[in-house]
């Protein structure tokens, strides 16, 4: 089984987003990416890698253009190292990758994320962190629903450990969805620039992402011993809509911040009915 793929209405790659890599004064970082057919995104993504003296792409089977836009960026200079990998999960696929990396600092990004230009400026004084500063926390924000721009900043940004230094952090291979890295000390919020996540997809798209992702935290549940909750069927959709409607205050967003809301809602609701759905067939004779 591969990473998901969907398809999102993104600008082609041109020659404006690959000629910018002829950098002698790269940062020492690397960045890692997994993807699998991911034509409509990956070129935003690398294109706000420039000036990091690595970019360590792990391939999982691409058909589409991914591949072509990869090597069109390490044909204009980009430091790519392009590793084709059968497709284990997403955590141990991201381990393999932060395990390739080989510089001080490691950043791991998503083919469907790209550092604005605040991040990208602000790169260079959180590499030069002192010692005991051991990652990152970079703030994440969205693209709703075909929207050109991020949500408002106005709304809660998620604080996600994504810049780390080589070999103080992991990813907990256990975990088949939403993984993370595990930093064994001091993380900090980077408080200048955004990691801007693409979100705006058809909402027959993202409903299909959000089972799928339902299924999986489902399966990680059941592996783990855990036991379906009436309570939590019954409570978590309406308390996750709260959260994100209110507490993270996506109803600055208008109709699309109820939208991704209730999508959130949705998600909830179907984790919590596939557990108990799974639970019970395993049970029977």
């Amino acid at each position: 089984m591969g990473p998901p793929s969907f398809s999102r209405r993104r600008r082609p790659v041109g020659e404006s987003m690959t000629e910018t890599f002829a950098n002698p004064s790269a940062l020492p970082i690397s960045a890692t990416v997994i993807c699998r057919n991911e034509e409509a995104c990956i070129g935003q993504c690398l294109a706000s890698l420039a000036g990091l003296a690595e970019i360590v792409v792990v391939d999982s089977g691409s058909t589409d253009r991914t591949l072509a836009i990869v090597d069109e960026f390490a044909r204009n200079g980009a430091p790519i190292r392009l590793i084709r990998r059968d497709w284990p999960g997403y955590a141990r696929q991201k381990q393999f990758a932060l395990d390739e990396a080989r510089q001080p600092w490691v950043l791991s990004i998503d083919a469907d994320e790209w550092l604005d230009a605040d991040l990208r400026a602000d790169l260079p004084r959180l590499v030069a962190a002192e010692a005991s500063l051991l990652g990152w926390r970079l703030r994440r924000t969205l693209t709703l629903y075909g929207s050109p721009k991020p949500v408002s900043l106005w709304t809660r940004p998620e604080h996600i450990v994504r810049l780390v230094r080589r070999g103080c952090a992991r990813f907990d291979e256990s975990l088949i969805v939403h993984e993370g890295l595990i930093v064994d000390g001091r993380t900090e919020i980077a408080e200048r620039g955004l990691m801007r996540h693409e979100r705006g997809l058809p909402l027959d798209e993202q409903m299909r992402k959000e089972i799928d992702y339902a299924r999986l935290k489902a399966e990680q549940r059941l592996e783990r011993g855990r036991k379906p909750s009436r309570a939590k069927l019954f409570f978590n959709p309406p308390l996750y809509f709260l959260r994100i409607f209110f507490w993270n205050r996506f109803f600055l967003c208008g109709w699309a911040g109820f939208i991704h809301a209730l999508t959130g809602a949705a998600y909830s609701f179907m984790t919590e009915s596939m557990h108990r759905q799974f639970y019970y067939a395993r049970k029977r004779p």
